[in-house]
């Protein structure tokens, strides 16, 4: 079997890959945290360069990575697969390079109905062994017939012992249906972690811009709560969106951050309300509810956590207003097939 070689600039780093596999799958085989998020080729957390050698570029969408960009020699390193030995310009992740990932066993201490299609499972974790992650990364469930959900942590890491989940159901979803119909309180359940470059970055005082729309919310909370605990000093835009007043399954708790510091403001943002809504607010998309409010975001972080769509749209939109690429740190919720 022909090994391929990738040497990753500019720290000069070197690994292999198998053929196949992905130039992420290779990485993090290698020990190797490249930034990456949904894994799916929508969110563009893993966007880079290729700056010797070709790749195939696999699923990649042509909303996150263009045709424009490709032919600049970009390309999504969880979808490509390189064809022989490649030179990659990506900055590693330093932030989470010495956190393990790990698979743990997890007994289901609480399941909550916060809406009727989101259920927030708490998951209580083994006794005496300390799960370390960062505020913004998830979970992979693992699941029968070697299926596996992915989940972003909805607490912050100062919550040792447990970790909350928001799931949401989809119709026909392998383990959204358990979710609702058959998981029962103390079910144990198996999972890999921490997963993802999206977390809280905590070494700059810059203003935060948060979208989160539908189980988005769940990273955010994470985030939210962090920076209450540290009593952080940053301004904290909060914005998060869905479809009718039901979606909004945080709008209490997300009030309650608001008004535990002077620091963090919550708008929420409706786009199909309805007479049923009794609605007053924010109407239209959430990122564009944001944009309004703050239209040079040149001085900011953003994190936006949701469908892909609107991760693609405010990557467009945000960076049209100013914000540096590297400062739009996304999680696109993908739905993974059956």
């Amino acid at each position: 079997m022909t090994v391929i070689q990738i040497r990753l600039e500019p720290s000069g780093q070197q690994f292999q890959a198998d053929p196949g596999q992905t130039i992420l799958e290779a990485a993090l085989a290698a020990g190797i945290t490249l930034p990456y998020g949904c894994r799916d080729g929508a969110c563009g957390a893993c966007k880079g360069s290729i700056l010797a050698g070709g790749v195939d570029h696999g699923k990649s969408r042509p909303d996150t990575l263009t045709e424009g960009e490709r032919a600049a020699g970009k390309a999504l390193f969880c979808c490509a697969v390189p064809q022989g030995d490649v030179v990659i310009e990506s900055r590693a992740a330093a932030g989470v390079a010495n956190i393990p990932v790990r698979k743990l066993p997890a007994r289901v201490q609480r399941l909550e109905r916060a809406a009727e299609d989101v259920m927030v499972m708490t998951l209580k974790l083994p006794a005496n062994d300390r799960f370390v992650f960062l505020p913004g990364q998830f979970v992979d469930l693992l699941l029968a017939q070697g299926k596996r959900r992915s989940y972003s942590i909805a607490s912050s890491p100062s919550r040792e012992g447990e970790i909350e989940l928001h799931i949401r159901h989809l119709e026909g979803g392998f383990f959204s249906g358990q979710a609702f119909a058959t998981l029962k309180e103390k079910d144990i359940l198996r999972f890999e972690g921490p997963l993802g470059t999206t977390y809280l970055r905590d070494d700059t005082d810059r203003p935060i811009l948060m979208v989160g729309g539908g189980t988005g919310f769940a990273p955010l909370q994470a985030m939210l709560e962090t920076l209450l605990e540290k009593e952080s000093p940053r301004p904290v835009h909060l914005y998060v969106g869905a479809r009718t007043r039901s979606g909004l399954y945080r709008d209490e708790l997300s009030r309650r951050f608001a008004a535990a510091s002077r620091n963090i403001s919550y708008v929420p943002v409706l786009s199909e309300a309805t007479p049923a809504c009794q609605w007053s607010g924010r109407t239209g998309l959430v990122h564009q509810a944001a944009l309004t409010d703050l239209p040079d975001l040149s001085g900011f972080d953003a994190y936006v956590c949701g469908a892909p769509a609107m991760v693609d749209a405010a990557r467009r939109d945000f960076a049209a207003a100013g914000l540096p690429e590297d400062r739009f740190f996304a999680d696109a919720f993908t739905v993974a097939a059956n």
